[in-house]
């Protein structure tokens, strides 16, 4: 077995008696700027999948977006959730068949090589490696694996991201809060606590928000809120207050009514602007895709259905798209897509009941 810089890590492989050489198993890895997740399923016997598979183990660890942490931080985290979802599942790196690491700040082939070189300094030489964008595996969870279709992911942050089935791809929005990210969790509590610093200007209405969300950080005043502001101005900590948005527009407040109106609307923008660029709906629009919906903003919480309000407009634009928020965390979708690219790789084929073929 290959030595690694983080050789601690893989001692538990010493205690862990051999396995059947029929036993094999997938890794799926999503990493985010907030966290790292690997999960770790048995090899399926079916293809295409008709449901998500169970999952042996679960290891969590901080980011691994290299753009965010730096690139030994970033590695760091990848191998510890690698090791730990191995270790919990009581197998050996010789177990693995495949790993689909998804993660966040991959935009380019060179990013791709560069961490595929970080696996390939992990495995052995047999296991079959892939690195995808974080959406890819946000898009396979509710797609059982296949990269087809539309995501929109609308949490902190918002990224709507396409694949056609010729392999093409396009996105929309993603770009951070700096340069605009509308429709995120923190464009909505951003233009909240303008809404409610313009009510005590007099430049603009008065709102509920005020209150709940004076109530919310423990003030007592509006001037209060910035100092809480600047004090730390993380993107999550902000992002945070969009539950007391949702609670005020379902109490009636008309100012957090149309902050949330103005969400759905830049969403629907992303959504729209990736299926036309790839032709997901047709020439005619009406084609059927699939659009995978994912993050908290999406959530029902507070009395406020802000994904259900989306799916409605997004009716309109495109009668034939087929909504779906997963059941599953977005590991689980990387696990998946590493079982549907792995086995496009290997040339194995299924019969007509997708059992596969000996």
């Amino acid at each position: 077995m290959k030595r690694v810089r983080n050789g601690h890590l893989w001692e538990f492989e010493a205690e862990i008696l051999s396995k059947t050489e029929d036993k094999r198993v997938l890794l799926g890895v999503d990493g985010g700027t907030t966290s790292t997740v690997c999960v770790c399923i048995a090899m399926p016997s079916l293809y295409p999948l008709t449901e998500p598979p169970p999952v042996l183990s679960r290891a969590v660890a901080g980011c691994s977006n290299h753009n965010s942490v730096g690139e030994e931080a970033a590695k760091d985290a990848i191998e510890h959730v690698l090791a730990e979802a191995l270790m919990k599942a009581h197998y050996c790196r010789s177990a693995v068949q495949a790993v689909c690491l998804a993660v966040s700040g991959v935009s380019h082939p060179s990013d791709r090589q560069r961490i595929l070189q970080w696996l390939r300094e992990i495995f052995p030489s047999d296991v079959e490696l892939f690195v995808q964008n974080d959406s890819a595996a946000a898009l396979a969870c509710g797609t059982l694996g296949r990269l087809y279709g539309c995501v929109l992911i609308a949490g902190t942050g918002t990224i709507a991201y396409g694949f056609a089935e010729d392999g093409r791809e396009a996105w929309a929005a993603g770009a951070g809060p700096v340069l605009g990210d509308q429709g995120s969790g923190y464009a909505i509590a951003q233009q909240a606590l303008t809404a409610v610093m313009r009510a005590r200007d007099g430049r603009g209405p008065s709102t509920t928000l005020t209150t709940a969300i004076l109530d919310r950080l423990h003030l007592s005043l509006p001037d209060e809120i910035i100092g809480w502001a600047y004090a730390d101005s993380s993107w999550a900590r902000i992002a945070a207050l969009v539950p007391t948005v949702k609670a005020c527009a379902a109490a009636g407040d008309i100012v957090a009514g149309k902050i949330l109106s103005s969400a759905v609307e830049e969403l629907v923008c992303s959504i729209k602007a990736v299926v036309k660029r790839l032709t997901l709906a047709g020439e005619d629009e009406m084609k059927p895709f699939t659009l995978v919906m994912v993050g908290g903003v999406l959530e029902t919480d507070e009395g406020w259905d802000l994904g259900k309000q989306l799916i409605q407009y997004i009716y309109k634009l495109f009668p034939g798209v087929h909504p779906i928020q997963p059941k599953v965390e977005p590991a689980v979708g990387a696990a998946m897509l590493a079982w549907t690219l792995y086995f496009k790789a290997s040339g194995r084929h299924a019969d007509c009941n997708g059992k596969l073929r000996t």
